[in-house]
């Protein structure tokens, strides 16, 4: 392991939220102290102009690239030009002018989604690009994947230190509960939990209830990423490498959505009864990521059993409501 310096300023793109949220925490725990963060308003970057101009003037060492338009099935489905084009822009504009003003080394977050639908399981990284992506987020991924080939060329051409994680399905505090347009676990949890408040007898899962997810809590990812960006060139390797230059970040658990809708309903409480509905698309089958390269690295995939990472996931659900509640109490007044 290379010396650390603590003093690297080091830009969080994307901090409010549930990922980049996490990052600022394993950095801030590992004694790093000179972050940079920007909101949206401060920062569009989607603007090329502006994001040049941050670059230009801030001096940074390092970036975390974990901004980015995420959401479940609904939203993929729904606002598909929406994930590509601002994903790619986001992309585009922060990995190029990091280049452009001497970026020591970046991380760029991709997702599992990358990998096609009917691959092989465990998912090893030289799967990329073996096949047909799932129909349901194929802009997103096509995004994501043209992430990790930025990463890839610039390394390739100008010797630029840019390294790519693929995490599988992510939950924690911080998350978006949106019933309709949130990740499976935040999704769950807000409508089963509605369910009980209001008494109804019943919660619907989407789908069949029969695909299989991977799930990791997200401060667990984030102590991985910030471990990956310590590491030196001779030991990460292989960061210029077609269909291999990215690694797998996964749990090694893998649990229906049905197991996890019964797992999330003794957690909150519910006792009312769940329904499927097979009119909506299940997505793939089954994403079990390959850690193996992970693991050549020290490292675990996972510290945080799902149903203890579930109930902190819900108890930060709660409180956030609660805080909610409270604002819109005040407002009315």
């Amino acid at each position: 392991m290379p010396e650390i310096d603590l003093n690297a300023r080091i830009y969080v793109a994307g901090h409010r939220g549930m990922v980049g949220a996490a990052i600022v925490r394993a950095l801030q725990a590992k004694g790093y102290t000179n972050l940079v963060t920007r909101t949206h308003a401060e920062l569009d970057l989607t603007n090329q102009a502006a994001v040049r101009t941050f670059f230009q003037g801030e001096g940074i060492d390092q970036v975390y690239l974990a901004a980015a338009k995420v959401g479940g099935i609904h939203a993929n489905n729904t606002y598909p030009a929406e994930f590509i084009h601002q994903n790619l822009m986001i992309q585009s504009n922060v990995i190029h002018e990091a280049w452009q003003s001497g970026v020591k080394k970046l991380l760029f977050l991709g997702s599992s989604c990358i990998y096609p639908r009917d691959c092989p399981q465990p998912i090893k990284e030289e799967y990329l690009l073996t096949g047909p992506l799932e129909p349901t987020n194929e802009p997103y991924a096509i995004a994501k994947i043209a992430g990790i080939k930025m990463c890839e060329s610039y390394n390739r051409q100008y010797g630029t230190d840019f390294r790519s994680v693929m995490p599988c399905n992510l939950y924690g505090p911080g998350d978006n509960y949106h019933p309709e347009n949130s990740h499976v676990i935040p999704a769950l949890i807000r409508r089963i939990h509605d369910a009980m408040v209001v008494g109804e007898k019943t919660v619907t899962i989407w789908g069949t209830g029969t695909p299989k997810r991977e799930f990791l809590y997200v401060d667990d990812l984030a102590a991985i990423c910030v471990h990956i960006t310590e590491l030196d060139k001779d030991t990460y390797r292989a960061h210029t490498h077609p269909r291999s230059s990215h690694v797998n970040v996964g749990s090694g658990y893998e649990i229906t959505i049905a197991q996890l809708a019964t797992m999330l309903c003794r957690i909150i409480g519910y006792q009312g009864e769940l329904t499927i509905d097979d009119s909506i698309p299940d997505g793939a089958p089954r994403k079990l990521l390959d850690t193996q390269r992970l693991r050549a690295f020290g490292l675990h995939e996972s510290t945080t059993a799902l149903e203890n990472g579930l109930c902190a996931t819900y108890s930060d659900f709660v409180e956030g409501s609660i805080l909610i509640d409270s604002m819109n109490t005040f407002t009315s007044a």
